[in-house]
């Protein structure tokens, strides 16, 4: 865990505090009314917190300074995370948003499920530019920026008076600060570091980080799937709400096709027929979380290997006695590559800390199951 700052970003959560969590994360100059049309929407499957920036709506201006970085932004949202019990996310987030998801996928990956960045880059065109604009409203403040904002923002066709005056409202010093973060970011080459499911969203139309910023990191992250929007510019989140909603949704949805990918890999495709075929629709609930959760966030989270995974999870079932589990698991042990004789010693390993009885018990089951395969 992260330690706490003396604040934490305004925020706000909605969902079940038990739904798979997604953090939501804005553009420079706007507040989480930036997400409106989409988070609660996407709250119907998940526990969505969207947060502001450092002096942007309700966040207090004194969470960053001059010659901040996206990570020192990173952080904040990690101590976020940490406060609300969180542990690991998926994140989607835009532009200024979006480059701390990245940072994020690329410097805290046991942290992100599933990353997706919208009208956003790898970086921001260099230094210079965001140096002059940090300069500017450090001298007359926002209103000069908020004033040019709809034709960085938007297509001609829309407008959003309510982001513009988030924008005009933004902390001055706050917002150069996010400039200097902005001037400094660059990760273009570390991008083939992101291993998570990776969605990016280009508007056709925006000027400020074009489909090309978008496409580079699409060509970068493995497996990475890119978006483009018509009629749309750089807040494509506000702009077209429904297309991002959607291609969010099947993006989230992922989680629970590359669990069962995974499940099968581990547990065989015989047993994952058997236990498809036994569903119910009182079960099939119980078997999407088991899919989404257990198999698409859990075992492919890379911090620790299959192999790994498969000793922990037979010390576990050992520990409590889940016999028929553990058959099961050492079936899928054999399959990832244990051999009986480092099988034969986690159980050994179970008999000193677990105790001589459950060890007996599971070398009993472990005894059936290799011999079952023998005969197989």
């Amino acid at each position: 865990m992260n330690p706490a700052p003396t604040a934490l970003l305004h925020h706000r959560a909605e969902g079940s505090p038990s739904a798979p969590p997604l953090l939501l994360g804005p553009s420079l100059g706007t507040s989480l009314a930036l997400w409106d049309q989409v988070a609660p929407e996407l709250s119907s499957a998940h526990r969505v917190v969207r947060w502001d920036l450092p002096g942007h709506g309700g966040s207090d201006a004194g969470l960053i300074s001059a010659g901040a970085s996206v990570g020192d932004l990173a952080g904040l949202v990690l101590a976020l995370a940490d406060e609300l019990g969180i542990e690991r996310f998926a994140y989607a987030g835009v532009s200024l948003g979006g480059a701390v998801g990245l940072h994020l996928a690329v410097h805290h990956p046991e942290r992100v499920g599933s990353l997706a960045v919208i009208c956003s880059s790898a970086h921001f065109g260099g230094a210079k530019a965001w140096q002059e604009r940090a300069a500017l409203v450090r001298k007359e403040g926002t209103a000069g920026v908020a004033g040019t904002a709809p034709s960085r923002w938007f297509t001609p066709a829309f407008s959003s008076p309510r982001l513009v005056q988030d924008n005009r409202d933004a902390d001055p010093e706050a917002y150069a600060a996010c400039c200097d973060a902005l001037a400094a970011f660059d990760l273009t080459g570390r991008l083939g570091e992101i291993s998570v499911p990776t969605l990016l969203v280009a508007g056709r139309d925006d000027p400020a980080t074009p489909p090309a910023h978008l496409r580079e990191i699409a060509d970068a992250v493995p497996g990475a799937e890119l978006a483009e929007l018509a009629g749309a510019s750089h807040l494509a989140v506000a702009e077209r709400p429904e297309a991002v909603l959607g291609l969010l949704r099947g993006h989230l949805g992922q989680g629970a096709r590359r669990g069962m990918e995974v499940r099968r890999q581990v547990l065989g495709d015989a047993h994952v027929d058997r236990a498809q075929a036994r569903q119910t629709p009182f079960t099939a609930g119980f078997q999407d979380f088991i899919s989404r959760y257990a198999w698409g966030e859990i075992w492919t989270d890379p911090t620790l290997t299959r192999r790994e995974r498969s000793m922990v999870t037979m010390t576990a079932l050992v520990a409590h006695g889940h016999h028929d589990e553990l058959a099961m698991h050492v079936r899928a042990a054999l399959r990832g590559g244990l051999t009986p004789e480092e099988i034969g010693a986690v159980l050994r390993q179970c008999a000193v800390y677990v105790g001589v009885p459950a060890a007996n018990s599971a070398f009993a089951v472990a005894q059936r199951v290799l011999a079952e395969e023998d005969a197989g």
